[in-house]
């Protein structure tokens, strides 16, 4: 069995890479478009332009990307970008700074490195796009696609078919609740404060998007911050990851379940899908040799040293920097969310795919 698991990973990888490199899917998308919203994990250009270090507009990001270094912060595509290629559609989302001939009426993405659900989150490192601006961005897309469809009444019913995929909160830990020498949160919250706090706050930006539309939501979780390579270099024991910083951050993904489980039974006019991160299990049976160590050499803020050379291997390194996946455990990671079950016992439907073909009456 386990033999038979690595197999069908390795093939879907196979296949999911060249799908990406290639380009090639074609046709009718599953929904008739994607709205993304978070952070470094699923932006690909917004922060080119920012004054921040948080931009990887060098090499060696993206070697695994035909067209180089795009501002993905990755060897190659991002997990969205591969669930939209699965989700059929023919181009990845473009980001809200670079919509030039780009067609809105597919979706677009807000994610922007760095940022966080508090609006102060990773400021240390420069300017950034919080999730509150996220979403003035995205009622500004609304009024033009309202212009493109003849008024507010035909988009409302547009978007309504739309996936709206949230993945946001890493930050709001790595870059400030673990940063007390820039950041007061650590020392004004204990661990189940905060993440109430920010549960709440981003239980507010659900509502506001379901005022405005949205009807399918994907919120994911954080996942163990506590093993990223960064957070072990500087500030782990002997290799190993810490343990306080993942507990503390559990707390968050626990509740923002609870949140999803809550919002299903209370708006009967929309789904929403908790996905956890912590269910993928990152091992030797994915084909990944090297879990806690980086690909490319580091610089002091967990990023690519610019001009270094990565690893040969990369199929083997679950990180490519002191953060962020490999294309190869982004491909795997998107195949398990896109239509396996990563999160057990949460309300229907439980994976992307389920939640694109639902029909919401």
């Amino acid at each position: 069995m386990a033999c038979e698991t690595k197999i069908w990973l390795v093939l879907h990888f196979l296949l999911l890479a060249a799908c990406c490199m290639q380009h090639c899917v074609h046709g009718v998308s599953q929904v008739p478009c994607l709205f993304i919203f978070g952070d470094s994990l699923s932006d690909t250009g917004n922060n080119n332009n920012l004054s921040t270090s948080a931009k990887p507009i060098y090499h060696p990001y993206g070697i695994e990307h035909p067209h180089g270094p795009t501002g993905r912060f990755s060897d190659g595509y991002t997990t969205i970008d591969i669930i939209a290629q699965l989700l059929e559609f023919e181009n990845p989302i473009p980001p809200f700074a670079n919509l030039s001939g780009s067609d809105i009426l597919k979706g677009v993405n807000y994610a922007s490195g760095s940022a966080g659900i508090r609006e102060e989150t990773g400021k240390q490192l420069g300017n950034n796009i919080p999730l509150g601006l996220q979403l003035k961005n995205h009622r500004i897309i609304i009024s033009q696609i309202a212009t493109k469809l003849g008024g507010l009444t035909q988009a409302m019913q547009y978007l309504n078919k739309c996936l709206y995929y949230v993945n946001i909160g890493s930050n709001d830990y790595m870059n400030n609740y673990f940063q007390p020498q820039y950041y007061s949160t650590s020392r004004n919250y204990t661990p189940e404060q905060y993440a109430e706090v920010l549960v709440k706050h981003l239980s507010q930006y659900i509502q506001d998007l379901h005022g405005i539309g949205a009807r399918k939501f994907a919120l994911y979780g954080v996942g163990y911050v506590g093993c990223s390579p960064n957070s072990i270099a500087t500030r782990g024991t002997n290799g190993s990851c810490i343990k306080q910083e993942n507990l503390d951050a559990l707390i968050f993904s626990h509740k923002l379940r609870d949140l999803v489980d809550q919002n299903n039974n209370q708006y009967h006019d929309s789904k929403y899908i908790f996905i956890n991160s912590t269910a993928i299990k990152i091992n030797s049976s994915l084909g990944f040799t090297v879990i806690h160590a980086p690909c490319c050499p580091m610089r002091s803020d967990g990023m690519c040293i610019p001009g270094s050379k990565p690893c040969s291997n990369r199929k083997e390194y679950a990180f490519y920097d002191g953060f962020h996946p490999t294309f190869a455990l982004n491909s795997i990671t998107a195949s398990i969310i896109y239509n396996s079950t990563v999160s057990p016992g949460v309300t229907y439907p439980i994976n992307v795919q389920q939640l694109a073909q639902l029909v919401i009456s």
